[in-house]
């Protein structure tokens, strides 16, 4: 196990052997193997966990919760989300018996970005307000930041590793090698629920004003280059 101190997780930086050993060691694992592994290597204080709930983050939740029902989630509420978003969040939230605790930007610069109806002229600034900064407060505490992307997402998820150095802290990606085909058994199987604008077409779902129906990452930034919020870049 790695060595942390104290109830808050020590700031350590990783060497690029010690990455390497932890993509080798965990690449032949399951993804629920890779998250039980996740916890004997580290203590909870040293993960931070994100969730957009969107579309089928309850394959990642469920997984979790399965293994450690003390890990927090963190949800970043940009203040523009579906009304459906919100109620997806609650209806896991009590489903999973989760932990979560919501985030969201300076009260006063959110408050510019409705005025100035920043999506709609710079998105990646809008995103940066909203989505990155809020959770750049937080991300000093912790070593490890897991989250749910999958390599068929998008390119840039395509090129990562299980576990990647992002500035000061360690990226963990366990789904990142499975198919969309599996997680769409493995919900069918586990009875996930979906979130309820799957249904309509939606299969990535963000903020209201950047969002609409479409395959994959399709309906993000529509007729916009961008294909990340910028958390994960």
């Amino acid at each position: 196990m790695f060595e942390t101190t104290g109830n808050i997780a020590s700031k350590r930086t990783f060497t690029a052997q010690e990455i390497k050993v932890l993509n080798d060691t965990y690449k032949p694992l399951t993804a629920r193997q890779r998250i039980e592994k996740l916890y004997h290597d580290f203590q909870t204080t040293d993960v931070m966990l994100t969730s957009s709930f969107a579309a089928t983050s309850a394959f990642l939740l469920k997984l979790v919760s399965d293994v450690n029902l003390k890990q927090e989630v963190f949800f970043i509420d940009t203040g523009y989300h579906f009304e459906e978003t919100l109620k997806y969040k609650k209806t896991l939230e009590e489903k999973y018996k989760l932990n979560v605790t919501s985030i969201s930007a300076i009260k006063e610069e959110h408050a510019f970005t409705t005025k100035d109806q920043t999506w709609s002229k710079n998105p990646d600034f809008c995103c940066s307000i909203n989505k990155v900064r809020p959770l750049d407060g937080i991300k000093a505490e912790y070593n490890i930041w897991m989250s749910g992307l999958m390599e068929w997402q998008s390119d840039h998820r395509s090129s990562l590793n299980i576990f990647e150095q992002r500035g000061n802290i360690l990226k963990f990606y366990p789904l990142l090698d499975i198919s969309k085909e599996f997680r769409d058994a493995y919900i069918k199987e586990h009875k996930l629920p979906f979130h309820p604008l799957v249904a309509k077409g939606y299969h990535s779902i963000g903020c209201t004003h950047c969002t609409v129906s479409g395959e994959d990452r399709s309906g993000r930034w529509n007729n916009n280059p961008k294909t990340e919020c910028g958390l994960h870049l």
